[in-house]
């Protein structure tokens, strides 16, 4: 099981990106996919989650960020609006082997290398 995630890069506050992450290896129409980052100094931590059509998002991301699946292409996507300097971290996409709504890191069983988002003040 293989997840890459791609889609990062730098942007000004405001702007807004579109992270991707295929999973190859397994099909994952029925399981969770979930996003987490993880900031410079910081823990890692909870940003997005979808299990089927219901998902769930952090607080600080909520209104900005939205997750969603192509199932048919075994692929996740965060897409973020309004972005702000503090959303900048790696951003590692995850994967769960069941459906649910889960929110600690260390509940998923598969992770993506991480891709880099910046946010220019």
């Amino acid at each position: 099981v293989q997840l890459q995630a791609s889609g990062g890069g730098l942007v000004q506050t405001g702007g807004s990106l579109r992270l991707s992450c295929a999973a190859s290896g397994r099909t994952f129409s029925t399981y969770t996919m979930g996003w987490f980052r993880q900031a410079p100094g910081k823990e890692r931590e909870f940003v997005a989650v979808r299990s089927g059509i219901i998902t769930s998002y952090a607080n600080s991301v909520k209104g900005r960020f939205t997750i969603s699946r192509d199932n048919a292409n075994d692929t996740v996507f965060l897409q973020m609006n309004g972005l702000k300097p503090e959303d900048t971290a790696v951003y590692y996409c995850a994967v769960k082997g069941r459906s649910g709504i889960y929110y600690q890191a260390n509940e998923y069983d598969y992770w993506g290398q991480g891709t880099l988002v910046t946010v220019s003040s």
